[in-house]
């Protein structure tokens, strides 16, 4: 797209894009400092297990109606959506932040378009261009010193558990051009329906009948608190979200869509600080670069 951001066949204007892309990042931004919480009442297995779960009770209701209106051989393009859009990021968030901050977390995850494109470039035939190589080294520079200095980002010196997000930002990279390139003729709510819960419902399956988790409510009332803030998660930044999102790119493109990565650092830098965590100059820098980088690379 080169003047206009919606599709030439798009029902809504650029700016109805761009607020949506705005409500997306307020919800997003909000989903690292939640993880926070659920994580002082459960493991991050169990967190990102209650989320999936939840999100497969959400949309139970729809989804046999959903699955009708498929052919099955796209289930398997489904399920790998599903384990790349929501399954592997909601184990790997949890399990990086048990050493990374909530605002780093946040920055780092504005990685996602510089991936999305990258995987555009190398097997989905996006154009190459030189401001596009230049947008990735440039946003790479930018992780890479949030790494180097990993002690005043937040990373509390155990630089590995930021590669789990780097690893999810890579898994969100994957279903992005996906959705926008494999499946941009199906609804984005059989997609979301359908790839959610062929993911969520053995999740939720395990977590009952193969963790502690219902014995932890019974012995810790206190728990009930780590299930609600899990429970938002789920319901607004995983299926709400996630619904929109998918409809966003297909009306729109995938590059666009990973552009939310813009505005979501400034929302968890924002609810990091309000929860007590310290900001320093170097998160600044990094996502500085980082978003830099995503700039150069949509031009």
């Amino acid at each position: 797209m080169d003047k206009s951001i919606a599709a030439a066949d798009s029902p809504i204007s650029d700016w109805q894009a761009w607020g949506i892309l705005v409500a997306l990042s307020l919800i997003w931004g909000t989903s690292y400092v939640l993880i926070k919480w659920g994580l002082l009442y459960f493991p991050p297995v169990q967190v990102a297990s209650i989320r999936l779960g939840v999100s497969a009770l959400a949309f139970s209701p729809i989804l046999l109606r959903e699955l009708r209106k498929i052919d099955y051989r796209q289930l398997p393009m489904l399920l790998f959506v599903g384990l790349m859009g929501t399954g592997l990021p909601a184990f790997l968030f949890p399990a990086a932040q048990q050493e990374v901050n909530s605002s780093l977390a946040g920055i780092l995850n504005s990685l996602t378009p510089l991936f999305t494109l990258l995987l555009g470039l190398m097997f989905f035939n996006s154009r190459f261009t030189w401001s596009k190589t230049l947008g990735i080294v440039i946003g790479l520079a930018g992780a890479i010193c949030l790494f180097a200095f990993g002690e005043q980002a937040g990373l509390g010196g155990k630089w590995a558990y930021g590669l789990l997000i780097v690893l999810a930002c890579l898994c969100y990279a994957t279903s992005t051009n996906l959705v926008g390139f494999r499946l941009k003729g199906m609804k984005a709510l059989t997609i979301s329906a359908v790839s959610f819960s062929l993911v969520g419902i053995p999740v939720l399956l395990y977590l009952l009948l193969g963790t502690d988790f219902i014995s932890t409510l019974q012995q810790t009332p206190e728990a009930w608190k780590g299930v609600g803030y899990i429970t938002v998660l789920a319901l607004f930044s995983t299926v709400l979200a996630g619904i929109v999102f998918f409809q966003l790119i297909q009306w729109t493109s995938p590059v666009f869509g990973s552009t939310v990565s813009y505005l979501v650092p400034m929302v968890a830098m924002s609810w990091g600080a309000l929860d007590g965590e310290v900001i320093s100059i170097i998160h600044f820098v990094g996502m500085m670069l980082i978003l830099s980088g995503v700039y150069l690379s949509k031009h």
